[in-house]
């Protein structure tokens, strides 16, 4: 029998109930994995779509099983190539644990938040979009994916966070957005002008000891879980779980949320109505050091 040890951070509770060894590492088997492939989480839910692993190791061992390994465990062929932090390690789907999600922190993505992820690829990593697949054909992979981790045998995803209506963006939630950026700490990691240059940056480790960058407003292009000002919000009040980027759902409401989004495209060099309002209110970086008010 192959067996390969696994880092193991978030996933005891699901290894007891399942009856594993537990301890500071658990150890996860091919043909343990081979069980998990017949139980009913191995199958995905997107739509009308029912997607079924059987149906997607086809596609995982083309064109996934190079990086993630034929564990899921991150350790495939070119692992070794990636250096973090400028090339981060593929995913170890055997923790479950994924940056990008609709869901609170903690919890499972759900299956349509894997099949929007291997569809728009994850920019600043060696994730590319795999668009080429067809609809049925992601479908089945994200339910390949989910046979490798205990976790979704025993958990099921959160509940979708709500959403509320983009308020329209004016001059005064741009102002409060930066009010937020201060108040957070945002800083601390993004740096006062939101270029990835705080005092924390150079100390970011992702949870298994990868160092990892904070996002550059101002120079990088699109985010990594998506493109538009929901997205945003989504990362904030989600977090991106494995990462140092927290949620932020029990420190700010809804609307300064939306505020902080607002902002934060005011930092970005493309030209958008929020960089046009700050160039108007002549906004300058935050001063950490200045006097409350």
């Amino acid at each position: 029998m192959r067996m390969k040890t696994l880092l193991w951070s978030q996933t005891i509770a699901a290894v007891a109930v399942l009856g594993l060894p537990i301890s500071g590492q658990a150890q996860i088997t091919s043909t343990q994995q081979e069980e998990w492939l017949k139980s009913p989480a191995a199958t995905s839910h997107i739509g009308n779509l029912t997607g079924h692993a059987k149906d997607g190791a086809m596609a995982y061992r083309r064109y996934c099983v190079v990086c993630h390994g034929e564990l899921g465990d991150g350790e495939g062929e070119s692992a070794k190539w990636f250096e973090p932090p400028l090339y981060p390690k593929p995913r170890n789907f055997t923790l479950a644990v994924f940056e990008c999600r609709s869901t609170p922190t903690g919890t499972l993505p759900t299956d349509e938040d894997l099949y929007n992820t291997i569809a728009r690829g994850l920019d600043r990593s060696n994730m590319p979009p795999w668009n080429t697949f067809t609809k049925q054909e992601r479908a089945d992979l994200v339910a390949w994916l989910k046979h490798y981790s205990p976790r979704w045998q025993s958990e099921k995803p959160g509940p979708p966070i709500e959403i509320p209506k983009e308020p329209e963006i004016t001059p005064e939630r741009v102002k409060a957005g930066q009010d937020v950026f201060g108040r957070v700490q945002c800083w601390k990691c993004h740096g006062v002008d939101g270029r990835g240059t705080g005092p924390s940056a150079s100390t970011l480790q992702d949870d298994l000891g990868h160092p990892i960058l904070p996002y550059n407003f101002v120079d990088a292009g699109r985010f990594k879980c998506g493109t538009t000002d929901a997205d945003l919000y989504k990362i904030f009040m989600t977090g991106l779980d494995g990462s140092p980027m927290p949620s932020f759902a029990d420190n700010i409401k809804p609307e300064e949320a939306w505020d902080l989004v607002f902002y934060l495209r005011s930092l970005q060099s493309t030209p958008s109505k929020a960089r046009q309002i700050a160039k108007q209110l002549g906004l300058k970086p935050i001063n950490p050091n200045a006097p409350a008010q």
